[in-house]
């Protein structure tokens, strides 16, 4: 009986089968690796939308007619500090006398103190959006649940506004130019689709100015 050719020696044979096992391991490490970077992107993207929750979605290229109650504007006259002037027809104001820089506009982000009228304006002048709260009774839970929304704005360059309003209608109160929206509650989904409408509308005067 005759040996073929093409029989492997028992060396070959091992080399072979090593050979195939590594391949076979470098298919599987290949295949982890990409199981491992699929799972790791849909959570951080399940992770991230519920947080931003849609800020900074888009900008508004057309003047939104809501939400929120449109207010008559009052203009945009520029006056010195300590200077009086007509009462504004909405508390917070929406619109009209405000101070002119340095004085404003504020900072953006979270505020502790009420910020005057007068100032705050020169934000929505700006095309920025306030957001206040009115806590007569201690509602913590829902400042940290603003202040939250105000950080992630901030991180998307969104130009928010934080502070405290005492006598206000509503316990939050949203305001943009010309706009205003109360709520009695907490209501996530509200306050930023207030933000996304209103933020660099072209209601504003000057919607991109800092």
């Amino acid at each position: 009986m005759t040996t073929s050719n093409n029989k492997l020696t028992p060396t070959q044979a091992r080399a072979a089968r090593r050979e195939r096992k590594q391949k076979k391991s470098k298919v599987t490490r290949w295949l982890i690796g990409i199981g491992i970077v699929g799972v790791a992107s849909l959570l951080i993207i399940s992770l991230i939308l519920p947080m931003i929750g849609g800020i900074g979605g888009g900008s508004n290229t057309e003047a939104p007619e809501g939400p929120g109650k449109k207010m008559e504007s009052q203009g945009r006259e520029h006056i010195q500090e300590g200077t009086e002037h007509p009462p504004y027809n909405s508390a917070p104001a929406t619109s009209g006398w405000h101070y002119p820089q340095p004085l404003a506009p504020v900072s953006w982000g979270i505020h502790d103190s009420f910020i005057p009228e007068e100032k705050r304006i020169h934000n929505l002048e700006h095309g920025g959006i306030s957001i206040t709260y009115n806590c007569p009774e201690d509602c913590e839970d829902i400042i940290s649940e603003l202040e939250g929304i105000v950080r992630r704005a901030r991180e998307e360059n969104m130009k928010v506004l934080l502070s405290p309003y005492p006598g206000t209608e509503g316990k939050i109160t949203l305001t943009a130019w010309t706009f205003i929206e109360s709520l009695n509650n907490y209501d996530k989904d509200k306050i930023i689709d207030f933000i996304d409408s209103h933020h660099n509308s072209p209601n504003s005067p000057e919607p991109y100015a800092n």
